[in-house]
């Protein structure tokens, strides 16, 4: 079964009125003729408000990296198995712990604090790194080391990283920070960083800048994927097929192409899936919603099973409400 080819669908429902609605009239005939095909495997079951949302749960899980909610340490992962490992952080200890660290603004009001899309910074390599400069310095007092990784997603590490629960951004985007800002600040460094970032970024010349640019400032940041890797944590083959449309558009909140992405996937990956199991291949599915994830996979099945994939289709209305 290592080589099943395992399709893994991140935002298959949400749980916005906007997107129930989009699914209510959406056909996906392909998707309910595999699932009539398949039989279930144990699921996930969440809520939208755990740190991990349910396909970086399933992800890490068919990857083999180790962690509970809250606790996958995707940034040294990514450290070890990037095809640039050797030159990221070449001085940094094998053992070390690490994190995401992305420059964000946070829209402060008397009874929210809603973290707005870091894409829309629109962050370069040349300014990414010229922020990193500035806040690097601070960080650097307290034990913690900045390095470039990406205009939007910087990686640290230090120790204080080691036994964070750190929230995927994917859960904070365009919501209120707050009940996840407190498991984020647990430590108190990072509580006395956030802070003393806040104060050196409000009048910095590096913000003033891009006011004048009338450009988005940075104000904050958000500690991701942070934790210490195992030594024995490999990585599984082959990964899963992850298709990042449907999450794309739903983080956007843009139903009509969350919709179109359906159409597409079902037209395509989900139809190759479908076919090769009708041939007789071995295959797994993965649908994810904002709170659970559920499974299923080419096994041997019941008469009753048998019978009902012959003759009627597995409705996906069945599954999307417990996702």
């Amino acid at each position: 079964m290592s080589d099943t080819p395992h399709l893994l669908i991140p935002y298959a429902a949400v749980q916005s009125a906007g997107g129930q609605q989009a699914l209510a009239s959406l056909a996906l005939p392909h998707l309910e003729r595999l699932l009539a095909r398949l039989s279930p495997l144990a699921g996930d079951v969440g809520d939208e408000e755990s740190p991990s949302p349910p396909h970086e749960r399933a992800l890490a899980r068919a990857l083999g990296l180790p962690g509970a909610d809250g606790h996958l340490a995707w940034a040294a992962w990514h450290v070890r198995h990037s095809d640039t490992a050797a030159t990221i952080a070449p001085s940094a200890p094998d053992n070390a712990a690490w994190a995401f660290i992305t420059p964000c603004h946070w829209q402060v009001s008397t009874d929210h604090i809603t973290l707005h899309d870091p894409l829309a910074l629109g962050l370069d390599e040349a300014s990414s790194r010229a922020l990193l400069a500035v806040m690097a310095p601070w960080f650097e007092q307290d034990g913690i080391t900045l390095l470039y990784d990406q205009p939007t997603r910087w990686l640290a590490h230090g120790e204080v990283f080691a036994d964070l629960v750190s929230t995927s951004l994917e859960r904070v985007l365009h919501r209120d920070v707050r009940a996840w800002l407190q498991a984020a600040e647990q430590h108190p460094v990072l509580r006395r960083l956030h802070s003393e970032m806040q104060m050196l970024l409000y009048t910095h010349p590096w913000n003033e800048a891009r006011e004048a640019l009338r450009q988005p400032t940075v104000n904050a940041f958000w500690v991701h994927g942070a934790g210490r890797l195992p030594a024995t944590a490999t990585p599984k083959s082959p990964a899963p097929q992850m298709p990042l449309s449907l999450r794309d558009a739903a983080l956007r909140e843009d139903w009509a192409a969350w919709a179109s992405a359906w159409q597409q996937l079902d037209a395509g990956p989900v139809a190759d899936l479908a076919a090769q199991v009708a041939r007789g291949s071995t295959a797994q599915l993965t649908l994810c919603g904002e709170c659970s994830a559920f499974s299923w996979h080419t096994a041997p099945r019941s008469l009753r099973q048998r019978i009902s994939s012959l003759f009627g289709l597995q409705p996906f209305k069945d599954v999307r409400y417990k996702l």
